[in-house]
């Protein structure tokens, strides 16, 4: 079973989730924004090097804490790395009082009517066995939907509850993220199917079993609230999904009961370059206008 304070907070409090589940393919863009270039390392294990070390000053700074980041995710190597001396998911829980996810997918397969499932997880089970002894809470998973095609999406839905219910079996909360691309040319119509899909998987679920929800801003405002309703649903959280950080936030908060899950957003601002200071203060900046347009509304 899922940790109950870990849960409580998930569902209850105010704040959002810091995305810092950056793969192998988006990492060198993640570096890239933070201002090292991709002539600054030599190998994959020096740009996860660095990454990390990004990862670990985000994480550390003093605005990165529940009060407002009540969760993050985690790539597999964060997980299995340390910040201040200790493995991250406990820094996270014990000292920040931030609930730690993992991302367990390994990335998109080919565009098939519209969509891009999963890649095959062939070792997923082992790998939730050890994000549970690490103390995880839940996990992350993403397929996206360039076009609104009904048996696509379909697809894209079924294979993520399936999925999320092994999860489940091992006591984790999964979190679901179908995301529609925002340059997709029928956006709209995209999220009209993927909301009834999505509600035909929640009604089908166990009393038992609750999943989150991490879906690309919709087109109309408030057009996810019967997913946010919905008594299998913990949280439904947004990501950014290219927007900037402003557009996100604004948004966001024309959208009663979803919170931030965002990534580059929460990041965009943030050099290798600068002092401790101007690193903080760009960073609470930032989780301060997050924080905000997260707010229960």
């Amino acid at each position: 079973m899922p940790d109950a304070r870990m849960m409580s907070q998930m569902a209850e409090q105010a704040g959002f989730i810091a995305a810092l589940d950056q793969s192998g393919g988006s990492t060198p863009g993640a570096l890239r924004l933070y201002g090292i270039a991709d002539t600054d390392y030599g190998n994959e294990d020096e740009m996860f090097r660095l990454v990390h070390e990004m990862r670990v000053r985000i994480m550390t700074a003093p605005a990165f804490s529940g009060d407002k980041v009540i969760g993050t995710i985690l790539f597999e190597r964060t997980m299995d790395g340390d910040a201040k001396g200790k493995p991250v998911p406990s820094f996270l829980w014990e000292d920040r009082g931030v609930v730690p996810f993992l991302k367990i997918d390994k990335g998109l397969a080919a565009e098939v009517n519209g969509v891009q499932v999963m890649k095959p997880m062939p070792e997923l089970d082992g790998l939730l066995e050890r994000a549970v002894k690490k103390g995880i809470f839940g996990t992350k998973m993403r397929s996206v939907i360039a076009h609104a095609n009904r048996a696509g999406i379909a697809a894209v839905v079924h294979q993520q509850f399936t999925v999320g219910q092994r999860i489940i079996g091992h006591g984790l909360v999964p979190i679901i993220e179908p995301e529609v691309s925002i340059n997709s040319p029928t956006k709209r119509e995209a999220e009209v199917i993927l909301r009834e899909e999505i509600l035909r998987e929640l009604d089908a679920l166990p009393a038992d079993q609750k999943v989150m929800l991490k879906l690309t801003l919709p087109s109309v405002d408030d057009f996810y609230k019967p997913l946010v309703d919905h008594k299998s649903v913990i949280r439904v959280v947004a990501l950014s999904g290219g927007y900037s950080r402003a557009e996100a936030c604004e948004k966001l908060s024309h959208n009663h009961g979803m919170i931030a899950s965002f990534s580059r957003a929460l990041a965009e601002d943030l050099r290798v370059t600068m002092s401790d200071a101007e690193f903080e203060r760009s960073m609470k900046e930032a989780i301060d206008q997050i924080y905000a347009a997260s707010a229960v509304k």
